[in-house]
């Protein structure tokens, strides 16, 4: 990081507390826009990725557009012009041909093009639609599928690009050949000015007659839409042929229901005779009784040559007796069912006949219905005939006097026919591809610098100088691949190691800063719990101890201590049990047996908590202890007491008021600048020297990066081509 920058004093703008009260402003490097964007990788990169994707994903999605070009050209003749009435319509400056531009891009043009379109061609238009189109929706109207033109004039040329774009690649290239077609007729029609009147007259006459035609064609079809009728000769024709078959028909079934009624009236009076039904041709020729006839037949000739032979009661007459029987019942059956059936099929004749004379009679009524309609439908046909007719020899006399008109040369012509794209200009991948690259590197860089400015954590030097105001004692590189038994212990082990030499650098910081001499009391604090100010307690002490200092290392954290542990003792004597023996201040601590104060090191003491304590505030609020600090400066060069974190209890607060400096712990992107801005000034306010921060837990990369702070590498490098 850079230094920071002091920027004038404004009420809207937060105070620094580092010796004044100026607005410092954050001054960022690339380097530190680098390690921004590094520290931040995994956030801001799948957000970029996510956007990026989608929104050429959506651009995917885009209808594919075909794009076909025609070319014109005009040309410039060297020709003088005597003869008033020709117009010289040759393009002569860019105005010319800005002009020419503005009429290809006009609603007019547009118009024509319109109307010039067949029904096939309006098809190829409509194709790309009917896939799209949810069934029984009718596909756009000409106008929409058409769509616009873009005309570019190609510099320092008489040359003239016409491009249409359509969902259709053949439609495209109809569009732009339609285009340059109808331009041309334009310049045809419009290039004269001696009938110019009567052109317009019968242009604009021409117009209403075509609306007059249009209305009276449009009257026509919707008086043949209400009356469902075709045309009214065909509609006559169609119920005429309609009852010349109804009426067969209904002849045919009249006969057949009478030839019905014939059978049923013989076979009635044959049964009241008592006569013989088998006379009937119907019954005699009905499905098995010729068969049964032929079978009765035999079996009677059988039965007399029988009765010649044998008597009645023989077996043979008895058998041929029940066999004449059974065919002479099978008979009578079917003669019953064939006269069921002829009563059947009567009544089906009488039903049909019945039927078709229904339709006869709908058929006259409707023959009826047209004979009324026929005098209104001739007279509105009539009426759109004789529109139609005007309408036709009032175009053929504007055509004959606008050719009359239109003589003179046009310097016109198509120079390249527009040709069927092969591949749709959009969706193109190249530029989908390119953009999302560029939207997805802008989304990472704005996430990432955004988070940046949103996180208050701290990070860096200039959060300690700067914001929060404090002097940077020193920086407490990562010490990952130390040991945790190690970490409390590092200076006095006497290892080289980075780590150790962190400590010694806090040391000298420490000793610039204080302004303060011999002897005096140090509180080591930090804002939340696991920020290494223990660690840094134990290490600090040391280093004071290395340079000769008598140092006493108090453990104030009775909440939760922790010294104990690091150094291998119990926790049995300490402050606590000091405090409750009668807190007497001793003329000796190091012999006061409640105190029990033990060497860890060369002239480093440690003085435990004694304990723990749910409610501490009782010892620490107590003036004795206030006087039991004072004494020990007595016995010892330096008294550096470990205490809570302040934004955990108010422990530390009480303590500081019985110190003389006190030094603050922060650790890498764990606490936030505000709170930790807050505690300090809580710390100032109660008249305590801070000699500063100690930034602890930082990676060697980020030491090099956030800070100026770029020994380590050096140091770690040097010193293991040592080892």
């Amino acid at each position: 990081m850079s230094s920071p920058v002091a920027a004038p004093p404004s009420s809207k703008q937060p105070s620094s507390l580092h010796g004044n009260e100026e607005h410092v402003v954050e001054r960022r490097t690339l380097r530190d826009y680098y390690v921004i964007l590094r520290e931040r990788l995994w956030i801001a990169l799948p957000v970029a990725l996510l956007v990026a994707l989608s929104v050429g994903y959506y651009q995917a999605q885009e209808t594919p557009m075909y794009s076909a070009t025609a070319t014109m050209q005009f040309e410039r003749p060297e020709r003088v012009v005597l003869n008033e009435q020709v117009v010289d319509a040759s393009v002569r400056s860019e105005i010319d041909l800005n002009t020419y531009k503005q009429i290809l891009e006009s609603g007019r043009l547009r118009a024509m093009v319109i109307q010039t379109l067949t029904p096939e061609e309006v098809k190829i238009l409509q194709r790309p639609y009917l896939k799209d189109l949810a069934p029984g929706a009718t596909p756009p109207g000409v106008n929409s599928l058409v769509g616009g033109v873009s005309v570019l004039s190609i510099r320092n040329s008489f040359l003239i690009s016409v491009t249409v774009t359509n969902r259709d690649p053949e439609g495209a290239s109809l569009l732009a050949n339609k285009y340059t077609g109808q331009f041309m007729r334009y310049l045809i029609e419009n290039v004269g000015g001696k009938n110019e009147f009567a052109v317009d007259y019968l242009r604009s006459r021409a117009e209403e007659l075509r609306r007059e035609s249009e209305a009276a064609e449009t009257r026509l079809q919707d008086y043949k839409r209400r009356n469902n009728l075709v045309s009214l000769s065909n509609s006559v024709d169609i119920v005429a042929d309609r009852l010349r078959s109804i009426n067969g028909a209904l002849t045919q079934a009249r006969i057949e229901r009478l030839n019905y009624d014939v059978l049923l009236k013989q076979i009635d009076r044959i049964k009241a005779e008592g006569g013989n039904l088998l006379e009937v041709s119907y019954i005699a020729g009905y499905g098995p009784i010729p068969s049964l006839k032929t079978q009765l037949a035999e079996l009677n000739k059988q039965h007399s040559i029988y009765s010649e032979r044998y008597l009645e009661r023989h077996p043979k007459m008895i058998d041929i007796a029940n066999a004449i029987d059974v065919v002479t019942q099978q008979i009578q059956r079917n003669i019953e069912q064939s006269i069921a059936d002829l009563r059947t099929q009567f009544s089906k004749a009488a039903d049909s006949e019945a039927s078709f004379e229904r339709e006869y009679k709908s058929a006259e009524n409707e023959q009826l219905r047209l004979g009324e309609l026929s005098v209104e439908f001739k007279s509105l046909e009539n009426q759109a005939q004789v529109a139609k007719t005007n309408y036709i020899q009032i175009l053929d006399r504007l055509n004959q006097t606008t050719t009359s008109k239109n003589l003179e040369n046009i310097p016109v012509k198509p120079l390249d026919p527009a040709s069927t794209p092969g591949a749709p200009y959009t969706p193109n991948m190249r530029n989908i591809v390119r953009t999302c690259v560029t939207l997805g590197v802008f989304v990472f860089a704005v996430v990432a610098i955004g988070l940046s400015f949103l996180d208050d954590r701290v990070k860096s030097a200039w959060d300690v100088e700067g914001f929060i105001g404090a002097n940077l004692l020193g920086i407490i590189p990562e010490l990952a691949d130390v040991p945790d038994t190690e970490k409390h212990t590092l200076v006095t082990s006497n290892k080289t190691s980075p780590g150790s030499e962190a400590f010694l650098s806090v040391y000298s910081s420490v000793k610039i800063q204080s302004k303060l001499d011999f002897p005096k009391s140090i509180l080591v604090t930090s804002t939340i719990p696991g920020e290494g100010k223990t660690m840094i307690s134990c290490n600090l002490a040391a280093s004071f101890a290395r340079h000769g200092k008598r140092v006493l290392l108090i453990d104030c954290d009775m909440r939760r201590p922790m010294l104990h542990r690091h150094f291998k003792l119990t926790n049995e004597l300490g402050l606590i049990a000091w405090f409750e023996a009668g807190a007497k201040i001793p003329d000796d601590p190091i012999g006061d047996p409640a105190l029990g104060i033990t060497k860890v090191d060369e002239n480093l003491y440690l003085l435990r908590s004694g304990g723990r304590s749910k409610s501490p505030t009782e010892l620490l609020e107590n003036p004795i202890f206030g006087q039991f600090l004072s004494s020990l400066k007595h016995h010892f060069d330096l008294v550096v007491v470990d205490s809570p974190p302040m934004g955990a209890v108010t422990d530390a607060l009480l303590i500081s008021s019985n110190t003389d400096e006190i030094i603050y712990v922060c650790r890498f992107n764990r606490a936030y600048r505000k709170h930790i801005r807050l505690y300090i000034k809580n710390l100032r306010d109660s008249k305590n020297e801070l000699l500063g921060v100690v930034l602890n837990g930082l990676s060697p990369r980020r030491i090099e990066y956030y800070s100026n702070y770029r020994y380590y590498r050096s140091y770690k490098k040097y010193y293991g081509a040592q080892s």
